[in-house]
């Protein structure tokens, strides 16, 4: 079965089928406050990317495009994206729909910073993605994994 990663509308459907992901998902992964905030109209700017199973949403992330006058990761300074709460529902994991929204991710060319949760390194680094060298002031406690495409490396600080 082909799997279909699909932008997400910012509307009431949506925010519906998020609440089954809270119900399952860590506080940290909650994207119910942010789907809120951001519904207006139903076709909305949307940072939401999600894949569907039959009528279900089974898995889900943010993305965000970051300005490159920002980026205090990538070297050459550019855009880069911001892969937040990619989270499959349990009775989904382990069928590639993690890695599929990943890969959709990866397909827009642009470097990608993620912050790692516990426990699931060994996902990003299988993913591709590299732990950076850790900076206090930058990265305050946060675990960030970043993708390298190709002619990118990481910023070295200063």
């Amino acid at each position: 079965m082909a799997v279909k990663v699909e932008k997400l509308k910012v509307n009431y459907k949506t925010l519906e089928e998020f609440k089954k992901f809270k119900e399952y998902g860590v506080q940290e992964l909650s994207m119910l406050e942010e789907l809120q905030a951001n519904i207006i109209e139903n076709d909305s700017e949307s940072p939401f990317y999600g894949i569907y199973f039959g009528d279900t949403l089974v898995a889900r992330m943010s993305l965000y495009q970051r300005n490159a006058r920002f980026d205090q990761y990538f070297d050459p300074p550019q855009n880069y994206l911001e892969l937040w709460k990619l989270e499959v529902l349990p009775k989904y994991q382990n069928k590639s729909y993690g890695k599929e929204l990943v890969e959709f991710a990866k397909n827009f060319g642009l470097p990608i910073k993620t912050n790692s949760r516990i426990k699931s390194q060994g996902f990003w680094e299988k993913m591709g993605f590299e732990a950076v060298t850790y900076e206090v002031e930058r990265d305050l406690g946060e675990n960030p994994y970043v993708w390298f495409p190709e002619g990118v490396k990481e910023q070295k600080i200063s």
